[in-house]
């Protein structure tokens, strides 16, 4: 009698206090399946907690930045100064810079090396994906005036070389985008600022001849056979140059100096040159992958990204 009573006691349920969670822990699932958990494993867990909790409540130390060369933005070890001019180019030409956001604190940017070269007062940077007579009136007066060029490809484009030839009026500043291909192509298409109409009809009734009368900025490109010296970052083409580079040609060609291209160049091959010493490898076209079987990537199933990808396996300019 006395066990069936014990029996019996120990099937009946434990009552649980009033304010007990109904919920099973993992640790009495343990219990039910394959008996009670040994007391220092569960010593252990708690304490395990506990210390994990702790850790959350730890000062956070922000990372230090490496000490940074005031001219050429890049770290003081690995500093490209001795591969700028002396002094900055004197050059006639305003440049602006439009910076996509993202390019900002890219660690192998070129637009600092390009600012190093050239007067503060000759060479803007303005960063941005929008841009408006009210968010920015200067560069919204710049782009109206006659003299103003933006350099960026396209069927609409005229070749700068030929265009100054042409043109009643000498340019006085050349606009260049700074980002990715599809960056760059989204702030061109999406700010009207660059993409006014070229030309517009002005009539003069006492002559009773027609004008046309350019009042807003020329779309200008590059039409070079040089391939890129920045082999560390791919490029979508053999034909595509960065931002530095753009801006060595462009500025050659109108102030009529290759003197200027091959200083300008000089710190970009250094950067280069550096970077391929310490690990990094030659980046070569995605239009040479491509052509040559050796792209890493899965094809795209987008039909658009397909049409592109194709394009360029056939050398078709995009």
């Amino acid at each position: 009698m006395e066990s069936q009573k014990e029996a019996r006691t120990l099937q009946e349920p434990v009552a649980r206090p009033s304010g007990a969670s109904s919920s099973q822990t993992p640790n009495d699932k343990e219990r039910r399946e394959g008996g009670a958990v040994p007391a220092a494993a569960a010593l252990g867990a708690e304490a395990d907690d506990d210390s994990a909790d702790g850790l959350w409540e730890l000062p956070v130390e922000p990372a230090e930045r490496r000490p940074e060369c005031t001219r050429c933005s890049r770290p003081q070890k690995v500093c490209l100064c001795p591969f700028l001019p002396a002094h900055p180019l004197h050059i006639s030409t305003h440049l602006y810079i439009i910076q996509h956001p993202a390019e900002e604190n890219k660690v192998l940017r070129t637009v600092p090396l390009l600012a190093a070269c050239l007067p503060q007062d000759k060479c803007k940077v303005k960063i941005g994906r929008r841009f408006s007579e009210e968010r920015d009136p200067e560069l919204s007066t710049v782009c109206r005036k006659s003299g103003t060029l933006i350099l960026y490809p396209g069927a609409e484009a005229a070749n700068l070389e030929e265009f100054i030839l042409d043109s009643p009026v000498y340019p006085s500043t050349i606009i260049i985008i700074d980002g990715t291909w599809s960056q760059a192509k989204d702030i061109f298409y999406k700010n009207s600022l660059f993409r006014h109409p070229k030309q517009q009809e002005d009539f003069h009734l006492q002559a009773r001849k027609r004008a046309l009368t350019r009042t807003v900025t020329m779309q200008v490109q590059l039409k070079t056979s040089i391939s890129s010296q920045y082999v560390i970052r791919m490029q979508p083409t053999n034909r595509c140059l960065s931002t530095l580079e753009c801006a060595a040609v462009a500025l050659s060609i109108l102030e009529k100096n290759n003197y200027i291209q091959e200083t300008l160049l000089r710190p970009l091959q250094a950067l280069c040159s550096f970077q391929l010493q310490h690990g990094a490898q030659i980046r070569l076209s995605k239009e040479h992958l491509l052509k040559n079987g050796l792209y890493p990537k899965p094809m795209p199933k987008n039909k658009r990204k397909l049409r592109k990808m194709e394009l360029l396996m056939n050398s078709v300019k995009i």
